[in-house]
């Protein structure tokens, strides 16, 4: 009996602590939103890369600056907004991919982990903005 009513305070915690106000969420003023769909087919040699893991793929025609794609291991795909989340939006802003490395040109040497999000390098309280993506046959989608 003790075990149950136990059980129950701490699913009323659990409940109780999280919170469904998009108020709450700190949200990143350096990056704005913006909605798009890339679909990326698999079958295209453009792509080809991510048919293998540890493989990236980086676009600067989608997002704010660019999108980056990143193969985990054929079932999970990691994608982040290619502007550093830690700068106001500049032409040093923009993050270049080397092996697992996002890198920014400004002169703090932020750099970022592309399979994470994290920084690895530098200064800042933000990690990068991730998108959606998911697999569908041959085809990836990443949205947000």
């Amino acid at each position: 009996m003790i075990q149950k009513i136990c059980s129950l305070l701490m699913l009323l915690f659990v409940f109780n602590s999280c919170s469904t106000n998009a108020d709450d969420r700190i949200d990143n003023p350096n990056l704005i939103n913006v909605s798009f769909r890339l679909n990326l087919d698999l079958n295209l040699p453009e792509y080809n890369a991510l048919n293998f893991p540890g493989n990236s793929y980086s676009t600067y025609n989608t997002g704010i600056n660019g999108v980056v794609v990143y193969n985990i291991n054929n079932s999970q795909f990691t994608a982040f907004e290619l502007s550093d989340p830690n700068h106001p939006l500049s032409e040093c802003s923009t993050l270049r991919v080397e092996g697992v490395i996002a890198n920014c040109d400004c002169d703090d040497g932020n750099s970022y982990n592309i399979l994470t999000g994290e920084l690895t390098n530098g200064s800042g309280q933000y990690t990068m903005k991730p998108y959606r993506i998911s697999k569908n046959g041959n085809t990836l989608e990443v949205f947000n």
